[in-house]
């Protein structure tokens, strides 16, 4: 009997090994057109990859799209022309970490450097003086009020926000009850390392699944292509560090994220779509 589990444990040594280096999914046509439609600006050594479409709009208005977790830019595909049909520019990234950005590791990912990322991306573009039209959803949501919050108190570099929808995200940290996966991705160590590496399509799917609602499902092949935006750059590896501030919850993960929706935001339209939690 020692023999056997011998046996099978040098065997399973190779096949882990194996799995573990299985290479990342090939895009979907729909992702690859995505990508090449985008481009890459260069935040503190790191390549940040965006889209930026003119619109048909009659206005003058900007909308800079904030994903979620733990997916990218891509989740906006659905709806990139009929906001290209309403603003006169549409623009989207794939915060560090997450999609077609650059995904270091080791490294201290933080909701204050995303957004300097994104404040980042509009100076680059030449919007600094420019009224933004923030729509964020989940993780960007942390993030846009992160923005708002830089806005309100005239932070140097702050981008001029004029309006904010935030949707289906953690933003009263009172009703934000994380997943048992997400508290244990926010606890890092040793546990968390070993499920970002034995993550695959199979859990990725059925996780993210239970976020949708039961007439909302992705298809298989949004699921693919969600999928391989995370394996890119082997982002599974990083996606616990991208996760902890998240995790926690707005007050909890930057105390001062939320002060500005409490205190009454005096220059901006703002309005919470979707679940408060």
């Amino acid at each position: 009997m020692p023999e056997r589990w011998a046996q099978l444990g040098l065997l399973s040594v190779p096949l882990l090994a194996v799995y573990l280096h299985v290479p990342p999914p090939r895009p979907s046509p729909a992702l690859r057109s995505w990508r090449a439609s985008g481009r890459y600006f260069t935040y503190r050594g790191r390549s940040i990859f965006y889209r930026d479409a003119p619109g048909a709009g009659s206005s003058s208005d900007v909308v800079v799209l904030l994903h979620g977790f733990p997916t990218s830019s891509y989740d906006w595909c659905k709806i990139w022309d009929g906001l290209t049909q309403r603003f006169h520019r549409v623009i989207a990234l794939d915060f560090m970490g997450f999609g077609f950005s650059d995904k270091p590791r080791p490294h201290r990912y933080s909701i204050f450097e995303q957004a300097s990322i994104v404040e980042g991306l509009v100076h680059h573009l030449g919007l600094r003086h420019q009224r933004i039209n923030l729509l964020s959803h989940d993780y960007g949501d942390t993030v846009a009020q992160e923005l708002l919050h830089r806005y309100e108190h005239n932070e140097t570099g702050s981008i001029l926000i004029n309006s904010l929808c935030l949707s289906n995200g953690g933003i009263f940290p009172e009703t934000h009850y994380p997943r048992f996966i997400q508290k244990i991705l926010k606890d890092g160590g040793f546990l968390s390392l070993i499920i970002m590496r034995l993550m695959n399509f199979f859990f990725f799917s059925r996780g993210l699944g239970a976020v949708f609602g039961p007439y909302t499902q992705p298809s298989q092949a949004e699921y693919w292509d969600m999928w391989t935006a995370v394996r890119t750059n082997d982002g599974n590896l990083v996606v616990d560090s991208a996760s902890h501030l998240w995790a926690l919850g707005p007050r909890e993960s930057t105390p001062r994220v939320s002060s500005a929706l409490q205190e009454g935001a005096s220059h901006v339209h703002s309005v919470c779509a979707g679940r408060p939690h």
